[in-house]
């Protein structure tokens, strides 16, 4: 896999426009027949990256004319943005999917379109065709930015439209995006992964690693701080490798510097970060930012050296330890999360005691952690060894129970505490409390208004359970 990475370029952007035009007139004219304005619905599975391209979708569809929605039933366009990541993402998004073919009765004109890492699987891609007939047009990661072309010609051509292409990796600027918050924003600085673990399907469905011109996304931040946004989170599958494809004397941390330069009140986050590119001069930078949050999101997967050499992550539990020590002395109270993965191929229980080991010896804040999946075509699948679900749920349950232990004395130390806090909004799982993150990505829940969403606080901490803190806002 060697693909070339080809920039797109502004004539082929400018005729994407000109489909979006030329989509505005068709549906203007045809449910102005109906006496109502057209509505999409876009639906986002999986993670960050996902969540920053179907807000380009949500923006193209509203540059053609369509009005967005929250509910799927009113919807005369739905776009399904999927997953591969884990088996459990593929198969809910097919089973939400599957609910539409009943809104396609109902409403003949419905547009359905599933896009995303997912069916960029060629098994995937063949299922949709032969099991969901009612499904309109597929799109992969690639023909994100022709997404205009592909629905005028949807509704041109009366027939299932299938667009892929897997021969070149592209980076494109300039296209209508459609934020959800108003303070918050993901800005995409890279696409892709060279890594290749051997449990991963990323590296096949987004593409070899490119960066965006270090220009294009300072631009797009400097705009988005001059209408007050709060918060930018950079995006990438390894930020730590922006820039090495560019050629140019500029990387990561020289690219968070330049960031922390443009005026405004905000903060930066940035992940996912590998281990085997992390830097010190990037916790240099970390470290001697103000506008950096003091939170670092590095994922070791496993603590074994053993499973790490099958998982192909390229370093080794020593090295990785002496990473997060570095960070520990040079950024006082550093927010750590990891990701972890139970149950990987041929590991044994001794070696799973490692991973337990390397959660007490670093103390982390909190961790992802996932039951090992296999996924198809991937180096892991076809390994033997593979362990029983029963063992990779009991494997998953201690971790949990240590790791949840040492999350809840880690937000107890808070206790009494005055920290700064940018509100959110509406708690999902209180719904009397407003709840916002601090610059360690804690969880923090106030008793508030809709007047201090977007917005810093000061909260003192009050009290604290193992997934949140609970604290009074006093300035």
């Amino acid at each position: 896999m060697d693909n070339k990475t080809v920039n797109i370029t502004q004539e082929q952007i400018d005729l994407q426009y000109s489909f979006m035009a030329q989509m505005r007139e068709k549906t203007r004219s045809f449910f102005e027949e109906k006496g109502r304005m057209p509505k999409a619905h876009v639906l986002t599975f999986g993670c960050q990256q996902n969540e920053a391209d179907s807000e380009y979708i949500a923006g193209m569809a509203a540059e053609m004319g369509y009005t967005l929605t929250e509910d799927a039933t009113e919807a005369d366009l739905i776009v399904v943005n999927t997953c591969a990541v884990r088996e459990h993402a593929e198969l809910r998004a097919l089973s939400i999917t599957g609910q539409f073919k009943h809104l396609k009765k109902v409403n003949p004109e419905l547009k359905i379109g599933i896009c995303g890492c997912m069916v960029t699987q060629e098994h995937r891609k063949d299922d949709i065709k032969n099991k969901y007939p009612y499904v309109d047009f597929l799109f992969g990661t690639n023909m994100l930015w022709r997404f205009p072309e592909i629905l005028l010609e949807s509704f041109k051509k009366k027939k299932r439209l299938f667009y892929f292409d897997h021969s070149a990796d592209n980076i494109w600027e300039g296209l209508p995006v459609e934020r959800k918050s108003e303070f918050k924003a993901w800005i995409s600085v890279m696409y892709g992964c060279n890594n290749f673990c051997s449990y991963c399907v990323v590296p096949y469905v987004r593409g070899r690693e490119r960066s965006r011109d270090p220009k294009e996304i300072l631009n797009q931040i400097k705009e988005l701080a001059e209408k007050g946004y709060k918060e930018f989170t950079l995006l990438g599958q390894n930020v730590n490798s922006y820039g090495k494809d560019l050629c140019i004397d500029y990387d990561f941390s020289d690219l968070l510097t330049d960031i922390c330069k443009i005026d405004g009140d905000f903060w930066v986050r940035f992940m996912t970060s590998h281990p085997k590119d992390a830097s010190k001069k990037l916790i240099d930078t970390i470290s001697r930012e103000d506008k950096i949050v003091k939170h670092l999101h590095l994922p070791f997967q496993a603590g074994n050296d053993r499973v790490l050499k099958l998982m192909n992550r390229k370093y080794d539990s020593k090295g990785y330890f002496e990473l997060v020590s570095y960070a520990k002395e040079k950024i006082p109270s550093v927010g750590l999360t990891s990701d972890v993965i139970v149950g990987f191929p041929t590991e044994t229980d001794e070696e799973f005691e490692d991973t337990l080991k390397m959660l007490k010896k670093v103390e982390f804040d909190s961790v992802y952690s996932f039951i090992y999946s296999p996924r198809k075509d991937t180096p892991a699948a076809a390994m033997e060894g593979q362990i029983p679900d029963e063992v990779k749920k009991a494997r998953f349950s201690k971790l949990l129970e240590v790791q949840n232990s040492i999350t809840k004395d880690l937000n107890t130390e808070y206790v009494g505490k005055t920290i700064k806090v940018l509100i959110e909004g509406k708690s999902k799982s209180d719904c009397e409390k407003y709840t916002g993150r601090n610059d360690k990505n804690r969880l923090v829940h106030i008793d508030g208004d809709d007047s201090l969403v977007g917005k810093f606080c000061r909260v003192k901490i009050d009290r604290a359970d193992t997934f949140a803190m609970y604290g009074t806002v006093i300035d």
